[in-house]
Parts: C-alpha cells; sequence; structure tokens
C-alpha cells in the first residue's frame, strides 16, 4: 500500500512555520533539513517515529514542489529512512532509489512543449496587464516560478491572476509567503498515477496543506489535510479528512491517523 504525502506544512515545518503555528511548549523536536551548516526544518520526534514505523509497513512516497536540489536537503531520507520513490518539482520529476527517471521528465517536457505557455511568456502577459507583484521572483528549471511575497494580493487580484494563467494552462497556489504559478501539465497526481501503475498498487492515503496537491489526494482513499492550510480554507471538495490541530501537531496526528489505517489494512 501507498501513503503519499506533501512535506512542508503537512509533516515537516520550518522555524518560520513553526512560529507562525506554534508549538505547544515541550514538545520535542526532530532536525531533518540542513542548509549550509544548519538545522532549519523539523517535525516532532513522535511523527519521526512513526513515520518510521510506517515505511516499514508501507510504501512511503513524499511528495513536494521544492526542487530536487532542495529535497535532497534532507537528512531524515538519507540517514534514517530509505526510499523507493520521491516525487519533487511537483511532479515533474520522479526519483527512482534516489536517481531522476528520465522516461518521466522526458514525458513533462513534452506536454508541457504542447499544452503550456512558457513561463517567460506568462510573465511577459502578466507586465503587459499591468500586473505586478511586490515580491522576489524565482524561476525553477524552466518549468514554473513563484514569489517571496512582501506583501499579499488582495483576493481580487489573485482571483484575477488565476483566470488569466488559466487561458494559458496554468494555475496559482498560495503557500505561506510564495505564490506558485504551475502549468496544469505539472502534477503531484499524475506522477503519483505513475508510480502506482509501474508498480501495481494502489494509493491508499495521502497528506497535503495546499491546492497544489488536490490532485494527487484526489487519487487516495484517505486524504488528510492540515486544518492550518490553504486547502482546508478555501476547497469545499468532500471526503478530506481535516486534522484537529494545527502544525507540528497536525503532522502528527495525520501519521498516527495513517498507522492506525495501515495496521487495521494489514489484520484485514
Amino acid at each position: 500500500m501507498i501513503f503519499a504525502s506533501d512535506l512542508d506544512r503537512t509533516l515537516v515545518y520550518s522555524k518560520r512555520a513553526l512560529d507562525e503555528l506554534g508549538i505547544p511548549e515541550g514538545t520535542l523536536l526532530k532536525p531533518v533539513e540542513k542548509k549550509d551548516g544548519r538545522w532549519v526544518a523539523y517535525m516532532t520526534e513522535s511523527s519521526f517515529f512513526t513515520l518510521k514505523e510506517i515505511s516499514r509497513h508501507s510504501l512511503f512516497i513524499p511528495v513536494t514542489t521544492r526542487t530536487t536540489e532542495q529535497f535532497n536537503r534532507f537528512t531524515i531520507f538519507t540517514e534514517d529512512i530509505s526510499l523507493k520513490y520521491a516525487i519533487t518539482t511537483n511532479g515533474a520529476n520522479i526519483l527512482y532509489q534516489g536517481e531522476l527517471l528520465e522516461e518521466w521528465s522526458n514525458h513533462i517536457f513534452q506536454t508541457l512543449a504542447m499544452d503550456s505557455a512558457s513561463p517567460e511568456e506568462l510573465l511577459s502577459i502578466f507586465e503587459r496587464e499591468g500586473y505586478h507583484l511586490d515580491g522576489q521572483l524565482k524561476q525553477v528549471e524552466n518549468l514554473f516560478f513563484y514569489y517571496i511575497l512582501n506583501g499579499f494580493p488582495d483576493s481580487n487580484v489573485k482571483s484575477e491572476l488565476n483566470e488569466l494563467a488559466a487561458k494559458y494552462s496554468w494555475r496559482i497556489s498560495l503557500q505561506g509567503k510564495k505564490l506558485y504559478f504551475m502549468p496544469m501539465a505539472i502534477r503531484k497526481g499524475a506522477a503519483l498515477e505513475y508510480i502506482c501503475q509501474r508498480e501495481g498498487i494502489k494509493a491508499i492515503a495521502g497528506a497535503g496543506d495546499s491546492l497544489l496537491d488536490l490532485d494527487f489526494l484526489d487519487i487516495c482513499q484517505y486524504r488528510f489535510v492540515p486544518n492550518h492550510g490553504e486547502l482546508a480554507s478555501v476547497s469545499k471538495k468532500p471526503g478530506l479528512m481535516l486534522t484537529g490541530n494545527s502544525g507540528a501537531l497536525a503532522g502528527e496526528e495525520i501519521l498516527q491517523q495513517f498507522l492506525k489505517h495501515c495496521f487495521t489494512l494489514i489484520s484485514e
């Protein structure tokens, strides 16, 4: 059975996310990501040990919008939990035994060339239409881009941007201070479906906090959503199981719930 999960602000929390969402005093944290020699992201110790147990009984697949380079900063997956697959770059890349699955990457580039405007084209369209976002622009492997915002656009501007992007087969998602612009062809769900077909097994459960996670949650039997995320606040889709806790404790709750389902399925 497969358990697929987003990482940032679902199972894993940066210092900024911990400060923003809060965490009860005395909660023990496990550092899981190192950048420039410093620990920069954490999960609770209980989450860490539960995830190790889950990985012994199921095929755990991290699903992240991070690039492969950013994903490789997670020490947890090199030192503690071995992975068969990981989905990075919002589904544009699949790692198999730590190596890029070229057949999938080639499929993505061919689909993008046929279906979507390029990042440069879309940015030019926004500029022509008079949209200027207050933030730092980051481009990801000529696949998609995002802004690290200094100030948030109002809901009307965000809606207008989404409508304009959709005309060129793109969509947007706000995650913390990052506003992502993503081609429709780059989807976490498509990558997960590919792995399921390759392995001949179903995705039993998934977890995620943003609209970019919705398409892979759709193919999962159980769909866990932290109650603090974008997905919890804007989606009315039935079947989403919101956590009672927020922040890092939401990640802990999701893992404990899946482990319970896992043992139930094994005993049947």
